[in-house]
């Protein structure tokens, strides 16, 4: 999958840590695949996903006799492929993109 884009929804204050989403594609046997998901900054230089259970996506899974997992066994899944992306580092990018502007 590749980092198609990162947007900053929130650029942070005294109140509320950056936030944002970032988005992510793929070509699968099936055609044209996406993630997205919510991030925040929890710390200097470290984001964190804002709801790992709000992963959104057109992928549509099936468990082992063919029936379409509901979106609490998605999660999991969905989860396992995120965290094997380099999200973090696109992330990071762009709040220093943006915060240097």
């Amino acid at each position: 999958m590749q980092h198609l884009a990162t947007q900053i929804t929130n650029p942070g204050d005294q109140m509320f840590r950056p936030a944002g989403q970032t988005v992510w594609a793929g070509h699968g046997e099936a055609g044209e695949l996406g993630l997205a998901w919510d991030w925040v900054l929890i710390g200097r230089g470290v984001v964190a996903m804002a709801d790992p259970m709000a992963i959104v996506s057109n992928l549509r899974l099936l468990g082992e006799s063919g029936q379409a997992l509901d979106s609490i066994a998605s999660a999991r899944h969905f989860n396992d492929i995120v965290h094997g992306l380099p999200w973090q580092r696109a992330v990071a990018q762009t709040l220093e993109a943006g915060l240097l502007q």
